[in-house]
């Protein structure tokens, strides 16, 4: 991995940061605010900047790649050894089940707690009636400007989000950079300017998030 394959990539993550951010928040029913995206931040940050000077850039990439050698040389000889390549990759897929089966817990939470507020009456099903209310509601606050909604919505992939985040253009990430580009994608995710991301915005950043991504993927195969 090369620095300008690097620094895409940390840039990359830094526009999941706002993603990670939005699921966790999502998952506990409540709205986003910048704080909870700065807490995040935070984290993401401290993980990037492996060699803890303040700033993204190639040289942690060798401190991460020393660390990961490191962890899979598990018997410290200096030598990665085939049992100790494959007990590696093996944490590796239990790491991405695990991973999984948290986020299909997740969706099915969301989905009971959603239809909970569908079923106002609790007869355990959802009538014509209730989502008759259920559409008149979304409606109602639409047309009170709680919840409106302006296209885009600030989540980039690496090379946009790169620029944006790499204001100065050295290649480099300082912490200033990395806290104005999260200031300013959650000014792009807070449509209506309230300081708060609904449900409706979130869904239309990852909408606009998954259309980009699409737009970009299908431009590379067609060069």
């Amino acid at each position: 991995m090369n620095s300008k394959t690097f620094l895409a990539f940390s840039a990359a993550t830094l526009a999941l940061t706002g993603t990670a951010a939005i699921a966790q928040q999502q998952d506990r029913g409540g709205d986003l605010t910048l704080a909870d995206m700065k807490a995040r931040g935070d984290k993401m940050f401290a993980r990037m900047d492996a060699n803890s000077d303040g700033v993204i850039n190639a040289e942690d990439r060798e401190v991460r790649r020393q660390q990961m050698f490191a962890k899979m040389d598990t018997n410290g000889d200096g030598e990665i050894s085939q049992a100790e390549m494959q007990a590696a990759q093996e944490a590796r897929q239990q790491r991405r089940e695990q991973r999984r089966e948290a986020r299909s817990e997740r969706r099915g939470d969301r989905m009971a707690k959603r239809f909970a507020k569908l079923d106002t009456d609790g007869s355990g099903g959802v009538s014509a009636e209730e989502m008759a209310a259920k559409r008149e509601a979304r409606g109602d606050r639409a047309g009170k400007g709680k919840r409106g909604m302006r296209g885009g919505h600030g989540m980039r992939g690496g090379g946009m989000m790169m620029r944006m985040a790499d204001t100065n253009g050295d290649g480099s990430i300082t912490r200033a950079e990395f806290d104005a580009a999260i200031e300013a994608r959650f000014a792009k995710m807070d449509a209506n300017g309230d300081g708060v991301v609904t449900q409706d915005e979130r869904k239309a950043a990852r909408d606009a998030m998954r259309a980009e991504w699409k737009a970009k993927r299908e431009a590379r195969q067609n060069q």
